[in-house]
């Protein structure tokens, strides 16, 4: 019988050539395709890795409470005080640190909230006007505000009272000048300083 073109063996060996070319160009397709999708798993990882990269997990302590917070690398202090913990005691008021409403201490000492980052406090200890006293038990300073009037529209005055606080602890001089000086950072548009300075001066001496 003779024999189909088909079935030489020159044809037989050429069709199993061109066969396994097809399974290569699969495979390849397969470990092409396999690669990309890696590639792009990969990516998405990173991007991801990236967006984490935009939060800090910081731990505070605020007014002896201990807090943990997730807050964008881009939150100042106070804004972490204000709309994460509603401490809203600490004032906005230029949020460029040309002001003072918005003092608070961080570690026993006077910074403008503005202008430092909530993620570079990770560990510290935080007061706001909030922690310094309560009705019914001022702290001094804040009791010194009170009967000398250091206040007229009352939005400086936390700040005014921290900054005030500090001074209590810092090396100044007990001039009028001295003490001006010494809260010059802190502004009261509606212009109380004499009674602010008086409200300081009474402590001092106390």
């Amino acid at each position: 019988m003779p024999q189909h073109p088909d079935d030489s063996p020159e044809h037989a060996s050429r069709r199993s050539f061109l066969q396994m070319i097809g399974i290569t160009g699969m495979a390849s397709g397969v470990r092409w395709s396999s690669a990309q999708a890696g590639a792009a798993h990969d990516q998405a990882h990173q991007h991801a890795a990236r967006l984490d990269d935009t939060h800090t997990h910081v731990r505070i302590v605020v007014n002896g409470k201990p807090h943990e917070l997730n807050v964008d690398n881009r939150t100042s202090l106070l804004d972490a005080l204000r709309n994460e913990l509603h401490l809203t005691g600490t004032k906005k008021g230029c949020d460029h640190g040309q002001c003072g409403a918005c003092t608070v201490h961080v570690n026993g000492r006077r910074i403008n909230a503005c202008l430092s980052l909530a993620a570079m406090h990770d560990g510290d200890e935080v007061t706001t006007i909030e922690g310094l006293g309560q009705p019914g038990s001022l702290h001094p300073m804040q009791q010194a505000f009170v009967d000398h009037d250091g206040y007229q529209c009352g939005y400086c005055t936390p700040g005014q009272i921290m900054s005030a606080v500090a001074v209590l602890h810092e090396k100044w001089g007990d001039s009028d000048a001295d003490l001006r000086e010494a809260m010059s950072g802190n502004i009261c548009r509606c212009g109380a300083y004499q009674n602010i300075l008086a409200a300081l001066k009474q402590v001092r001496r106390g």
